[in-house]
């Protein structure tokens, strides 16, 4: 067995949070305080100011429910030992008020150049998911219920044309040079090259919505199907950079707080098709808001199953903060939690599987797993049982924001993770990599790994 290209105890990307955190502390807190700022204003003009209709039925859900309601008062004070400046369940109420009313954007300071703000709402949770209330909280299927209803809300103003408003190329905007600079970076190629755009010279490149723009295509020629013409070959069904490849994994296993161990009954929501990959190989990559965010298909075959699984939003496995060797958080930061919690979120998260009868033998059943996280939990499937497939074919789309992916094979298959680089050299796949879809990631060798 090959050794494991990241360690159990060892749970964040080398290459850092994926632009899901902003990388400069000034601009969270800047951008934290500005909404504690709209939502002190807003409380003031109370009752001359009112809630949205969907944001005040999430603070009925939750004030009707004196467990809920007292979970988040403990939440609020376990953060405040953390820095957070969250002060009450009212004042977060009118800050998610004001996120809601907009679409994602960048934010900058007087002294800092603008970053990215892909995932708002995570933002301003982020350390309160970093508590024992909150892990109590944010599991909760009475609280995922009511928050399911707002995220629903909010993606239907995200894929109004009110949401286009950051599609600009002024300071915060998506087509900004900063920003276009983001879109294009690790390899990602020149936009209007690389994605479908409806209007290349329009500004906001002819984007519609937010969601529009978010769940672009990309044309055919900038991601062409990697790797050799073989049945056995593996191909990215994500863009994304890969956080663990974890083998021999078992069918049920213990979780512990800093050793995130894969349990395949719990991440595929205990299927009976869960016996096959006992002794496999799961390969996770994390995706980032300035990706391309639908679903390709990695091997060719048949879908024998698609399952939406319903699952958690917010809720992380607390920890003490990023590790030593965190390469963009000072140690112990208690900022990101959820996104060191990847592996976990597998089994929590809401999540759609595909099961998909691969044509080389040496495959077989494989699963690809499609992870919503935080405000991304949106997920869309575009095929069904029975369809047939040819790698590179689309499955589906997340929408609004950030997410991770995994792809489950059988121990049979033998799985050489493998790509090549830009001098066509055949590499190994190494934690860290940005690969682009469709890249070749792997092959089917046969045997044990």
């Amino acid at each position: 067995m090959p050794p494991q290209s990241l360690q159990y105890g060892t749970d964040v990307p080398p290459a850092g949070y994926g632009g899901w955190i902003p990388t400069s502390p000034a601009i969270i807190d800047d951008f934290i305080e500005k909404h504690i700022r709209l939502a002190a204003d807003k409380m003031s003009k109370v009752p001359d100011y009112s809630l949205s209709p969907c944001v005040e039925a999430f603070q009925q859900a939750i004030k009707n429910d004196p467990v809920m309601l007292d979970l988040f008062g403990q939440m609020i004070l376990q953060a405040k030992t953390l820095g957070s400046k969250i002060e009450s369940f009212d004042q977060l109420v009118f800050i998610i008020d004001n996120i809601v009313a907009s679409p994602p954007g960048f934010h900058s300071t007087t002294k800092e150049d603008p970053q990215p703000i892909g995932v708002p709402l995570y933002i301003i949770l982020d350390l309160l998911s970093n508590t024992a209330a909150g892990y109590d909280l944010f599991r909760k299927p009475e609280f995922n219920t009511a928050m399911k209803a707002l995220l629903d809300c909010w993606g239907r103003y995200l894929t109004s044309p009110a949401s286009n408003r950051t599609l600009t190329n002024t300071e915060g905007g998506w087509f900004s040079e900063t920003a276009l600079i983001l879109l294009q970076s690790e390899g990602r190629g020149v936009f209007n090259d690389t994605y479908v755009c409806p209007d290349p010279k329009a500004v906001n490149r002819g984007y519609t919505s937010w969601d529009a723009f978010f769940t672009r295509d990309v044309q055919p020629h900038a991601r062409p199907i990697g790797g050799p013409p073989q049945n056995s070959v593996m191909t990215n069904a994500c863009e994304s950079k890969v956080f663990r490849i974890a083998y021999d994994v078992q069918e049920h296993d213990l979780f512990w707080l800093k050793f995130q161990k894969y349990s395949l009954y719990d991440m595929l929501n205990r299927d009976e098709l869960c016996g096959y990959f006992v002794g496999g190989t799961v390969y996770q990559a994390f995706l980032s808001p300035q990706d391309y965010h639908r679903w390709h298909a990695p091997v060719d075959g048949v879908v024998k199953k698609v399952v939406l699984v319903p699952g958690t939003y917010y809720a992380a496995l607390p920890d003490d903060g990023a590790p030593v060797n965190d390469p963009e958080l000072e140690h112990h930061d208690p900022r990101g939690a959820l996104i060191r919690s990847q592996p976990w979120l597998t089994m929590n998260a809401t999540r759609m599987l595909f099961f998909i009868e691969a044509d080389d033998p040496n495959i077989g059943l494989m699963c690809f797993i499609a992870v919503g996280m935080v405000e991304v939990s949106t997920c869309e499937k575009m095929v069904k049982e029975g369809d047939r497939l040819h790698r590179g074919d689309q499955l589906g789309m997340f929408h609004f924001g950030g997410s991770t992916h995994t792809l489950i094979f059988q121990q049979k298959a033998g799985v050489r993770f493998k790509t090549y680089d830009d001098k066509g050299q055949e590499v190994d796949v190494e934690v860290g990599m940005h690969l682009k879809v469709n890249q070749m990631v792997g092959y089917a060798a046969g045997g044990t790994q």
